[in-house]
């Protein structure tokens, strides 16, 4: 009597055979892991892997703006430091001179903002003893770019805005991003409220949608274009209040105007 087996089945039949001590060690493993799970159950309690993770950054809020105009730059900053829903200072300056003819505002991780300053500090200084003379703008735009590159893969967590004036006595502001990307700007917003501020100054300042507008920027003009801009952040902006510091750079020094904002 001819039998007929069936390949698959005898290809089957060989590997049950062949690994029959590891289909063996499987099924063992696979019971004292479910006598372990029912344990667990019945005990009460889940014993799962625990997630541990570090970030190193926060976003402590605040606003920043500057105007850049024919012989003078306004460089503004309200002074409110925040974290989620908690105000944790009202008046921690965002804008600092670095020179007679050069302020930066920083916006983001607040401490991060403040080494960075230290640090670009400490170069005006050995510049200005190995030249006998101050930083340019151009080239303190410059530094900034490259300290703010060579810290890419661990970057400062902040944007800046530098405003003052060249050599020719012509204001100019520079905006970066927290990796060293800087452009030459008339004037920028940054910070929490700066989608609410930038259109502002666009209209106000760039003259943008007004193509019949001819008159040129006046430095009171500014001033208040500035005090108006922050009136309105935060009015929208729980990130921006308290004090509005104005800096004002121009041939003869800078001045700094403080103004109140809202404290709520």
């Amino acid at each position: 009597m001819l039998t007929f087996r069936s390949p698959f089945l005898v290809t089957w039949g060989y590997l049950i055979k062949s690994f029959k001590p590891l289909a063996a060690v499987t099924i063992a493993f696979s019971m004292n892991s479910m006598s372990q799970y029912a344990e667990t159950f019945v005990s009460g309690s889940i014993s799962v892997p625990i997630e541990h993770r570090f970030y190193p950054y926060t976003d402590n809020g605040g606003t920043s703006l500057a105007i850049a105009g024919e012989d003078f730059c306004v460089v503004a900053s309200d002074t409110r430091q925040s974290e989620g829903f908690l105000i944790n200072a009202r008046y921690s300056p965002k804008a600092f001179k670095l020179s007679e003819t050069a302020v930066l505002a920083t916006n983001g991780f607040l401490a991060d903002g403040f080494a960075l300053v230290k640090r670009l500090e400490q170069r005006l200084e050995w510049y200005k003893h190995s030249h006998n003379k101050p930083m340019s703008i151009s080239a303190l735009a410059q530094m900034l770019s490259t300290t703010l590159y060579s810290k890419r893969f661990f970057p400062y967590y902040v944007g800046n805005l530098l405003g003052g004036l060249d050599e020719n006595g012509r204001g100019v502001v520079y905006s970066f991003d927290p990796v060293g990307s800087y452009k030459p700007e008339v004037c920028r917003a940054g910070g929490s409220a700066a989608a609410l501020v930038q259109p502002f100054l666009d209209n106000q300042v760039s003259f943008k949608h007004q193509p019949t507008a001819t008159r040129t920027l006046s430095l009171e003009m500014a001033v208040k274009i500035a005090k108006d801009a922050f009136t309105s952040a935060t009015e929208r902006d729980i990130y921006t209040g308290d004090y509005l510091e104005i800096f004002v750079i121009k041939r003869d020094g800078i001045t700094v105007e403080k103004m109140e904002l809202k404290k709520d």
